[in-house]
């Protein structure tokens, strides 16, 4: 028996005799006669139920409620005309026509339905609870779609291009990666644990090793972190990596695949090649290392105008080594007494011991409203307005701090009040990419008193830097990385990686790794390097996060089909949960998390 999908059915079909199967999405009872719109993932299609066409199927037709499974069978008829108006459903594809019903199966009833399909919730806790309905939602529905588009444009291209798929263990050794492992206990081998995957990343260089050359992996990663909106315990990376590659040429590459993702998903042309700014630059100008350019407030360097202030939060800043900078919040003037409160609230979280603003009530610095202008003299308040292009009914914040904590503060600012004047409203469509480059290859820890990779230990530093790093003059050292970002969300991160063992002991003698313990850790890796490593690089893109912004969605949870909530718990399968005594025995492992503690 061949059926249609909901979506197939046209005038020319008119006096088919056709089947349909799927589910009741609504049902309604005009006069005994009963209408019904009938749904399956590719759309809806409306099927009338007359008993003077058939009484069996009429009849059983007035059991029917909403999510029933049933099958249809009947002849396609255009749509008629009641009381001389057309009852063509122009919204739908479908809408010309309906389905007089000659047959009718019900293949299995629904029961009340925990909440309306039809209706957003709120509740996310119960909707994850119900996965499997809260899929059939046609936005959920089309996400999905999106994200196999997606995945294959992904796909499609890297094979175009000469790479080949090649997957990697789950089960592996734990490194330090930056973030938690998931660990895995050995039944086999009692109190030892495997890790699940932060990232191929070791295995995708061994590849390289293995004379691969070009390699790519739709990838499942797993890190044990505190979740947000666009985090999950699980993920999925398109990895790639690749042998007697530079910067220049990843770049090109990761165009072309993100262009062909959006094409075949959106439809949508991304203008090739974008733009490149220098992680110093973007910190500088916009306080992050993945900027949101979608608005214009951008951060000024002021310092010059306060070195020898009387205002001495801002000199005692210059003086220690640091900088005052500001933005202008366009139009902001009128910002009230709680969204100050948030804003300062925000600077502290980010490590400030306050928010010092002017609201600029009018072109003469004398009626400005601020509890800091009263310190500054003419000279300050006329460069002051001739730097940041200060108008009146501005807002104008400011940062004074060492360098970096400065721009953090003023980029998480930036955002906020972009946020508050509702200067992203209207800027779904517009997309701007934007590649991040040259990212510092150490940070020292002050907690720790040592340096860390900011990426991790196999990065290559530039090659001006690398005598720099060979002699342990290690601030400033710039690193072969490159990000790519979209409107303020990275989409994906790599770098050329060092493939030559005295520059990789020189970068373990930075990070105060022994040559012990850089054995005991990447002991396989090193050894290989010994046996004719090429020069490699690579990049990870983020799934996940690559289908939320093409779907339009605020979180990927939304662009996965079965996630976690922000507790990391499966709410659906009530997992995570705890192992039976008789698992825990196989493994050899005790619980110390009182019965009465246990989920």
């Amino acid at each position: 028996m061949r059926t249609h999908t909901c979506n197939q059915l046209r005038p020319d079909h008119n006096g088919d005799t056709v089947t349909l199967i799927g589910w009741v999405n609504s049902a309604r009872d005009h006069g005994g006669v009963i209408f019904i719109d009938l749904r399956d993932r590719e759309g809806l299609t409306q099927c009338v139920f007359r008993p003077e066409q058939s009484a069996d199927a009429a009849r059983l037709s007035h059991s029917l409620r909403a999510e029933d499974v049933i099958r249809v069978t009947g002849t396609v008829e255009p749509r008629p005309e009641i009381d001389g108006k057309s009852t063509v459903n122009a919204d739908l594809p479908t809408g010309g026509i309906e389905v007089a019903a000659s047959e009718l199966k019900i293949l299995n009833k629904a029961e009340v339905l925990p909440f309306q399909l039809e209706k957003e919730l709120s509740n996310e806790d119960l909707r994850l609870s119900h996965r499997y309905l809260d899929l059939r939602r046609p936005r959920l529905a089309r996400n999905l779609r999106t994200r196999h588009l997606v995945t294959k444009a992904a796909r499609d291209f890297l094979d175009s291009q000469g790479f080949i798929e090649v997957e990697t263990p789950i089960l592996s050794k734990s490194t330090p990666e930056g973030a938690r492992d998931f660990l895995v206990p050995s039944r086999m081998q009692p109190g030892s644990f495997y890790a699940l995957p932060q990232a191929p990343q070791q295995y995708k260089q061994l590849l390289m090793v293995a004379g691969v050359e070009k390699y790519f992996q739709v990838a499942r990663c797993f890190r044990d972190e505190d979740l947000r909106a666009d985090r999950q315990p699980e993920f999925t990376q398109v990895d790639i990596e690749a042998s007697f590659t530079d910067p220049d040429q990843i770049i090109g590459l990761i165009e072309g695949c993100l262009a062909a993702m959006f094409q075949s998903a959106r439809s949508l042309e991304i203008p090739t090649p974008f733009e490149r700014m220098t992680w110093h630059e973007a910190m500088d100008r916009f306080g992050s290392d993945k900027p949101d350019r979608r608005f214009a407030i951008e951060i000024t360097d002021v310092s010059n105008l306060f070195a020898e202030s009387g205002f001495k939060v801002f000199s005692g800043a210059i003086q220690n080594g640091g900088v005052v900078k500001a933005i202008n919040a366009k139009g902001f003037a009128g910002i009230t007494t709680g969204q100050v409160d948030k804003l300062t609230e925000i600077a502290v979280n980010a490590g400030a011991k306050g928010l010092a603003y002017i609201q600029v009530r009018g072109d003469d610095p004398a009626t400005w409203r601020s509890p800091i202008t009263k310190f500054f003299n003419e000279s300050e308040l006329a460069g002051l307005k001739e730097a940041l292009l200060i108008e009146e009914g501005d807002l104008i914040l400011f940062a004074a701090d060492q360098w970096q904590p400065a721009c953090e503060i003023l980029g998480r600012i930036r955002l906020e009040c972009a946020c508050m004047q509702g200067l992203l409203e209207g800027q779904e469509d517009v997309f701007d990419f934007l590649w991040v480059t040259e990212f510092p290859l150490l940070a020292h820890d002050e907690e720790e008193g040592r340096w860390v990779a900011v990426h991790h230990p196999f990065t290559r530093p530039v090659d001006e830097d690398r005598p720099k790093l060979e002699a342990g003059d290690y601030a400033g050292l710039r690193a072969q990385a490159y990000d790519v970002v979209l409107n303020g969300h990275e989409l994906g991160g790599g770098s050329i990686r060092i493939h030559e063992a005295d520059l990789q002991a020189a970068m373990f003698n930075a990070l105060g790794i022994s040559e012990n313990d850089a054995r005991a850790e990447f002991g396989h890796i090193l050894d290989a390097f010994q046996f004719g490593a090429p020069p490699h690089g690579g990049i990870a893109l983020g799934l996940d996060r690559i289908v939320m912004l093409i779907a339009g969605e605020q979180s990927i949870r939304e662009v996965i089909a079965f996630p976690k909530n922000n507790k990391g718990a499966d709410l659906m399968t009530s997992s995570p949960a705890p192992a039976t005594p008789i698992q825990l025995r196989d493994l050899r492992i005790k619980s110390t998390v009182p019965e009465d503690k246990e989920p």
